[in-house]
């Protein structure tokens, strides 16, 4: 597996390295008053296509050379995941070079995307932790298929809302990918386990020129990689092995998907449209209100410095939900306190930020 993370790294690194230096008059169409935007320039979007090509190179090589890596994954298969994947992927990447791509395409690209695999892979969820709920799916076996597709649309688009500051949703990434690899492994499943490291070493080609430096970002593209590929390895997982249980990947991957339900109730408690643009989640609070002002004459620095310490809150905060998904993997009760843990602690952090009560030692 080694060799596919080196494949996949190279491949991603030199790729958004070539996006970089080539993209930047696209850059200039993301205006400098959008709400998202806390840096100085004009910084490529396309970090997304680099991480995609990185790992649909590594996916097709696992392909083609399985037998010596023990992985069982046939070429046809790969390469069927990458057809799938794309058209959601490639929506956003239009979105990063135009922005004139509506959030309603956009998500019907994903949901699409996400009913391609389903349909062709099998996909379903047809285990919740809920007795009445799997009573209810195995009696309409097309529900379990569309839990799957919501799921598996719906994740991209919350990688995209937490993917605020320099490193903050790769790093979230990369410790979710690891996660569902170490996983994968107690339970022999190697496929799914090559499947999220190509994703994970893609992922690290693409950071080493994003944090610290900030020098391109993964825009929608990136988000939607990252978002799908994982869902769908959730999905397949718990499907796969009776022994994960279904609330493995909920607490593994809570913190995008609360900070998207909880965005999507804010904005509706303010009368605001869901898909409307605002600087209120909780990366954007910790950014204004916890991390202090670096002193720099060059406010692009000063910017880039603030920036650059945000994202260590939230790599913390997201390892509250990875660490003990990762001890309690096959244990349902256990997963969901954590779940609720997790949910309280988040709401009460808001608070917190929001009413000014930030405690001394958390600013530093």
């Amino acid at each position: 597996m080694i060799a596919l993370i080196v494949v996949s790294f190279v491949v991603s690194a030199f790729a958004v390295l070539v996006f970089m230096r080539r993209a930047r008059r696209h850059a200039r169409l993301y205006a400098a008053d959008m709400p998202q935007r806390f840096h100085k320039g004009h910084v490529p979007r396309l970090g997304g296509a680099g991480i995609f090509l990185g790992t649909g190179v590594a996916w097709l090589f696992a392909g083609l050379f399985g037998d010596p890596f023990n992985v069982g994954w046939p070429l046809a298969a790969a390469a069927l995941m990458l057809l799938c994947i794309a058209p959601a992927v490639l929506g956003g990447i239009v979105e990063d070079m135009t922005q004139r791509v509506p959030v309603r395409y956009r998500l019907g690209l994903t949901l699409g995307s996400a009913l391609l695999l389903c349909w062709l892979l099998g996909l379903g969820v047809y285990r919740t932790g809920f007795a009445t709920v799997d009573g209810w799916v195995a009696l309409v076996p097309w529900g379990a298929m569309l839990i799957a597709v919501l799921a598996i649309g719906g994740l991209p688009h919350a990688f995209n809302i937490i993917d605020g500051y320099n490193g903050l949703a790769g790093t979230v990434a990369v410790l979710v990918c690891l996660a569902v690899s170490h996983v994968a492994l107690q339970v022999g499943d190697r496929q799914l386990a090559v499947m999220v490291i190509c994703l994970f070493g893609a992922t690290l080609g693409f950071l080493m020129w994003n944090y610290p430096s900030g020098r391109i970002f993964a825009g929608d593209g990136g988000a939607y990689v990252w978002g799908i590929v994982i869902a769908v390895a959730c999905v397949m997982l718990v499907q796969r092995h009776a022994n994960v249980s279904p609330w493995f990947p909920m607490l593994l991957l809570i913190y995008p998907v609360w900070e998207t339900l909880f965005s999507i109730y804010r904005k509706l408690a303010r009368g605001q449209s869901p898909g409307t643009a605002d600087a209120l989640h909780f990366h954007q609070l910790i950014f204004r209100r916890i991390v202090r002002v670096a002193f720099s004459d060059d406010e692009a620095r000063q910017l880039l410095a603030r920036n650059n310490r945000t994202s260590p809150y939230l790599w913390m905060f997201a390892a509250l939900s990875v660490v003990p998904a990762v001890l309690f993997w096959n244990n349902t009760l256990v997963l969901m306190l954590c779940t609720l843990l997790f949910v309280a602690t988040y709401v009460a952090a808001y608070l917190m930020i929001v009413r000014f009560k930030v405690p001394r030692w958390l600013k530093p």
